[in-house]
């Protein structure tokens, strides 16, 4: 594969070296929310900071964990994701916000992501529109178990993914207000729980590269209970996927010690 540094053998893009992440790393979108995050690592170092990309590298458990904000949408959570890939990173964890669909999803809930509708055109330059974008199983269970753990209510199924932020909430403002509406009343009947931007890229890229994928996302709103005159309690505390993503690498971390452990044992008994 070719690959785009700049001059000083950097990422072309994130300008992270070889060496300088964790294999595992948190994908929040806002560049903002990278030192909120990496304060829950110890003793946390900015790598990099260039466009909407910022890296910090600290350790959890003692091993290195990573933080880089991906920006809005699939074209740039999908260059962090391969550029992070080419620096040894192997299992990623979005943590973001959305808006829920299900009338049962509420603000200050989190739902994390088994799969992703592809309404969006990155996933589309990596797989044909038959590939379903799902997530890790593994990272999904950690998740789940997280939130779990921490009390924080949660919903585990398919979100929605889209380019376009106004085309959901000012659908009757688009040329194509008909299609919109058709597809999002489709969703809503599917059960999708929440809609976002980033997972249906992220998902097939892992998929594409062989590494692991998953997303928790606050709910901050949902305009369903808005629509249907239900109380719909606006929460913006993105602290709470923040735990819950922090609790899932733990156990990540714990359970591919324990895989090593074995895998060393059976080679021993081998030899």
């Amino acid at each position: 594969m070719a690959l785009a540094y700049n001059h000083d053998n950097r990422e072309f893009h994130i300008h992270v070296a070889p060496g300088e992440v964790g294999r595992y790393v948190i994908l929040p979108g806002d560049p903002g929310r990278c030192e909120k995050i990496a304060k829950y690592l110890d003793e946390p170092k900015l790598v990099a900071r260039n466009r909407e990309y910022v890296t910090y590298t600290g350790t959890l458990e003692g091993v290195p964990v990573s933080v880089t904000s991906t920006g809005i949408g699939g074209p740039s959570a999908a260059i962090a994701m391969e550029e992070l890939i080419h620096c040894g990173a192997d299992t990623f964890i979005r943590v973001g916000t959305s808006g829920g669909m299900q009338k049962e999803v509420m603000g200050g809930d989190v739902c994390i992501a088994t799969g992703a509708i592809r309404f969006e055109g990155t996933s589309h330059e990596y797989a044909p529109p038959e590939w379903p974008a799902t997530a890790t199983f593994e990272v999904v269970r950690a998740l789940k178990d997280g939130a779990d753990r921490l009390g924080i209510p949660n919903h585990v199924g398919v979100v929605q993914c889209k380019d376009s932020f106004y085309g959901q909430h000012s659908p009757e403002s688009m040329p194509v207000d008909s299609l919109l509406k058709e597809k999002w009343e489709a969703w809503k009947r599917l059960g999708c729980l929440c809609s976002e931007m980033e997972s249906a890229a992220l998902f097939t890229v892992a998929a594409a590269r062989g590494v692991r994928a998953g997303s928790v996302m606050l709910v901050i709103a949902n305009q369903t209970r808005r629509e249907l005159g239900l109380e719909d309690p606006q929460v913006y505390d993105t602290e709470i996927p923040i735990r819950v993503a922090i609790e899932a690498i733990r156990d990540l971390i714990a359970q591919d010690g324990n895989r090593q452990d074995k895998d060393s044992q059976d080679r021993t008994r081998q030899d």
